[in-house]
Formats: C-alpha cells, structure tokens, sequence
C-alpha cells in the first residue's frame, strides 16, 4: 500500500531537484531566447490564448525576431484553464526547454500554479491576462502587463451613485478575479453612499446565470453589476435581455470583460448603451491603437483584438526591452529587475509597470456601447488617470 505514495515522493523530489539545478537560470542554449507561452487554446476560455498568442505573434512579426543577438523562440502550450496541467507544461518548460521567460496565464488559478516554480528557477513570469490583485504576490517574478480586477471596478463604483443607480446586486464568476470585484466594488459602492441588496456568486463550472438572473428581476434594483471571465459576457446579456430585466429598469453595467471587443458584434443592439469601466477598447482614440487594431485585423482574418490582446502585446514588448537592456547577457533576475520600471505608450494609453509591485499602472476608462458604421464599440466618454491596483494601497 505504500508504493503510491513513495512513488509520488520520488516525483516531487526529482522535481524539487530539476528545479534546484535551474536555480541560476541556463542560458538559452544555441543564441535562442526562449519564450514559454501557456495559455487556454481549448476550452471555456480559448478566445483568451486566441487574442494573446494572435498579439504575441504580431509584435513578433513588427519587430522582428532577433533581439540583442539572440533569436527569439515562442513555444505555446494548451493548459486548457486547468491549473495542474499549466504547473505541468510550465515545468517541462523551464526543465526541458529551459526557457527564459514564463507568460501567459489564462486565469488566475493557472498563475497561482506556476507562481512558485517561477520563484524557485528564478525565471520572471510575465501574467498577460490573470487579474486578481493578489497574483503579483505570489511570487517575486510575477509581472503583470494585464489589469486587476480592483482597478476596473473601483471607477465603476465611483460614477454609479452620481448617475441615478443608488441601488445595487453584484453578481460574479465565484474565483478570485470575481470576489476581488465584489469586494472591490461593493465596498466603494456603499462608501459613496449607494446600498449593496445583495452580492451573488455564480459557479466557475457549467455556469448557468438563469436562476441568478430571475432573482435580481425579482430584487428590482437600480442596477444589477457583473463580473465573467472574457468569453462569458454574451451569455449574460442574452439571458438579461430574454428576462426582459432592461424593460423592467434595471440597467447592466460591469467591468470591461461582459462587453468583450471580441462578441460584441455578435451581442445585438440589446447592448446599446450597457456602461462599463475598463483599461482598454477596439476603439480607443489614440493613432496607435488605430495601428495596432488595423494590423491586428489584417493579420487575423479581420478579428478585432480585445483587452486580452493588448495585455500580450505589451507583454511581448516588456520581454523584448528587458531583452535589450541586459544585452541578451542576463539571466532571471537581470531580467526582471529591467522589466520593473517600464514607461510606454501602449495602444491603451500610458503604462507602467511599478517597480516596487511590478504590477501594471494604467488609466482606467468609463465606455458606453455606442453604433459606429454599423458596428458596436465600447466608446469611451471619461478616463480616471493613472490608476494603480487599489487591492495594493496602503
């Protein structure tokens, strides 16, 4: 009875010291810089690995594939959201292929896995979509080029009880990006003086939104405020709509990921005017983000990039300027410290990455889904500036 069990030990400690012997990181071998991608390709979350390997294709593609002397590498892999499977590929990653960086990170499960392998092969861990505050925490090689869910939510929280919504049921996906929301939003929705009926959680498995969504119809709120994972939002509004909730004066506003750039077309004009607060829209007015969605559009089969995309893009372009600065000579902790600090104009606005959290500070936009040429955009009308992840104030 006790061969199960030793084996298992024998896996963890060889493991432990396949890890041990990564502990100063290997230099990619043959001048390769090796970039260790794991996201969800397959399963509930597939468009998430769609819009970030399309965008880290992209910058590859614009800026080349050889950075200060090393070739650069992209190797993908499919976790599926399944966090023991992103532990497992992130392993074999830095074990076998010896990569030099970790991105990726579909959901926030999947970082939480891979957070201490990064911490014990000293290899920096770059989260291009995971949004609880509490990832960068996990690991001191933890860097963020997405958003946290606090930093969306809290504005959100702020505009509602100035514009007639005093009342309020949250509804999120119950994993921690959504209780972060709740919590978040919530919290500054009754510091503002609105009244919070009822906070509800709906599961990460085979959601069905239908039973939650009745009970807000019945609850008459001013507003019903929602958090899902990318992907998820359609089903929302399609069962919000069929409960004929917009009808009955509830209005729908949430956090960025319920009117997703990448099915918002799809979604009707039953989503016309649905507020949302966010770090970033297809229709940003900048040039560069112009650029970038234009160039986006041409190199996948005109879909639009969402805020999935932008996260990878960015994410690539902190690999690519850590690259340049060490002169392809440093190793996991050269890396990271040229990573911490970063200021650039990414097609979002102005971002940075705070040295000290190494979590991204962006502006953070109130939008309202608007008709333009026939399309349906998420059209920004206010920008609070600068917002670092409140999950983080002092």
């Amino acid at each position: 009875m006790q061969a199960p069990t030793t084996r298992r030990k024998a896996l963890t400690l060889a493991t432990a010291a396949a890890l041990a012997g990564l502990a100063v990181p290997a230099m990619a071998q043959d001048n390769v810089f090796k970039i260790g991608l794991v996201l969800p390709m397959t399963g509930q979350q597939a468009t998430t690995g769609r819009q970030i390997e399309a965008a880290a294709r992209l910058y590859m593609a614009q800026n080349g594939d050889t950075v200060a002397g090393k070739k650069v590498q992209l190797i993908v892999k499919d976790d599926t959201s399944l966090p023991d499977q992103t532990r497992r590929l992130a392993q074999e990653l830095i074990v076998n292929d010896k990569v030099n960086v970790l991105a990726g990170m579909g959901i926030t499960p999947s970082a939480m896995a891979v957070a201490p392998l990064a911490t014990q092969s000293k290899t920096p861990l770059v989260v291009m979509a995971a949004a609880t505050s509490s990832i960068t925490e996990a690991s001191p090689y933890v860097v963020r080029t997405s958003f946290t869910l606090p930093q969306a939510s809290v504005a959100l929280a702020d505009w509602a009880p100035k514009n007639n919504i005093k009342t309020v049921v949250s509804l999120v996906s119950d994993y921690g990006p959504g209780i972060d929301a709740e919590k978040f939003f919530n919290a500054r929705m009754v510091n503002n003086g609105g009244k919070v009926i009822e906070a509800l959680r709906v599961p990460m498995r085979n959601p069905d939104f239908a039973p939650f969504l009745q009970k807000v119809r019945d609850l008459k709120p001013d507003a019903l405020f929602v958090f899902v994972p990318s992907g998820a939002g359609a089903a929302v509004m399609k069962q919000f709509t069929e409960r004929g909730m917009d009808k009955a004066g509830i209005k729908l506003i949430g956090t960025g990921d319920v009117t997703d750039d990448d099915q918002l077309n799809d979604m009707g004009d039953s989503v016309l005017g649905v507020v949302t607060s966010h770090h970033y829209s297809a229709a940003h007015p900048s040039e560069l983000n112009k650029k970038f969605v234009d160039a986006f559009q041409k190199a996948n089969k005109n879909l639009r990039p969402n805020f999935m995309a932008v996260g990878g893009y960015d994410g690539m372009r902190v690999i690519y300027e850590a690259l340049k600065t060490t002169k392809g000579a440093g190793g996991g902790d050269a890396l990271l410290a040229a990573m911490k600090g970063q200021i650039f104009e990414s097609p979002r606005g102005k971002i940075y990455i705070d040295a000290q959290t190494r979590d991204i500070v962006q502006d953070i936009y109130l939008r309202k889904v608007e008709k333009k040429d026939g399309q349906l955009f998420n059209v920004e009308f206010d920008v609070i500036k600068d917002v670092k992840d409140p999950g983080k104030a002092k």
